[in-house]
């Protein structure tokens, strides 16, 4: 009986095989990558209303266009007119990330499919901030050269400082693809978590009997209320996320 009322939180976050076998073979197609093509064709449809070009745009087309424009105008107003040619990473780590989180919340379980959030994995986060850190290196040094590093020391410092100041900077500096992977995980898997804890209060409370359905209540309330959070938390990440890039490229194209 016991057994049965455990509750286990990190269960969805599982990676599971559905060809092959987890046994380091480098070629298995787990849960994982087929809700990252589900994204991928997601985003694919969703833009084929933007291809339409129709002088009078309909719902679907400008909503297209209204996301694209947001996008474009935050990258060059962070970044500047140079900006433009970096729009189509930010652009696609915005999308990505956006219908990634939302897709996750789906209750898809309901016909009998678990959706799996993909941007509940640290790897798949850290691959994108690894991508986008590597975008700020390779832009700093071919526009800068070695001087590039003077990223690192802010103006007016003190000359007996420099030394320092510099190691802490370069510190701050390499720790970003780190806190920029780390930021979206975080707020992916906590909210989750939440999620499954109070919906196992829910079921526990019903099946408890005196007060019990009195929690169930109140444990319906706060899920009510945590998915509504989520909806907004999914939204800020892709933004947070697609904002701190362009800010990271801006450095590097323009030494800030």
């Amino acid at each position: 009986m016991a057994a049965e009322s455990k509750i286990d939180p990190m269960h969805q976050f599982q990676i599971s095989p559905l060809a092959g076998h987890l046994d380091g073979n480098p070629f298995v197609f787990t849960n994982s990558a087929l809700w990252m093509l589900v994204v991928l064709a997601l985003i694919w449809i969703f833009m084929l209303g933007g291809m339409k070009r129709e002088l009078v745009p309909g719902r679907w087309q400008a909503m297209v266009e209204g996301v694209t424009g947001f996008v474009g105008s935050m990258v060059t107003t962070n970044i500047g007119p140079e900006g433009r040619r970096y729009i189509p990473w930010v652009f696609t780590v915005f999308m990505f990330i956006l219908f990634a989180n939302l897709l996750g919340m789906m209750p898809f379980a309901l016909v009998g499919a678990q959706p799996f959030t993909v941007t509940s994995q640290f790897t798949v986060t850290g691959i994108m901030a690894i991508i986008s850190f590597s975008i700020v290196l390779v832009v700093g040094f071919w526009k800068h050269g070695f001087h590039f590093f003077s990223l690192f020391i802010p103006h007016g410092t003190p000359k007996v400082l420099l030394p320092l100041i510099f190691l802490i900077e370069l510190l701050s500096f390499m720790v970003r693809p780190f806190s920029l992977a780390l930021r979206l995980f975080v707020a992916m898997i906590a909210g989750h978590i939440l999620v499954e804890v109070f919906g196992s209060f829910v079921v526990q409370g019903i099946n408890a009997g005196g007060i019990g359905p009195a929690i169930s209540l109140l444990s319906f309330i706060f899920i009510v209320g945590v998915m509504a959070l989520e909806i907004l938390v999914c939204a800020i990440q892709a933004y947070v996320f697609a904002l701190l890039t362009s800010l990271y490229i801006n450095d590097a194209v323009n030494l800030h």
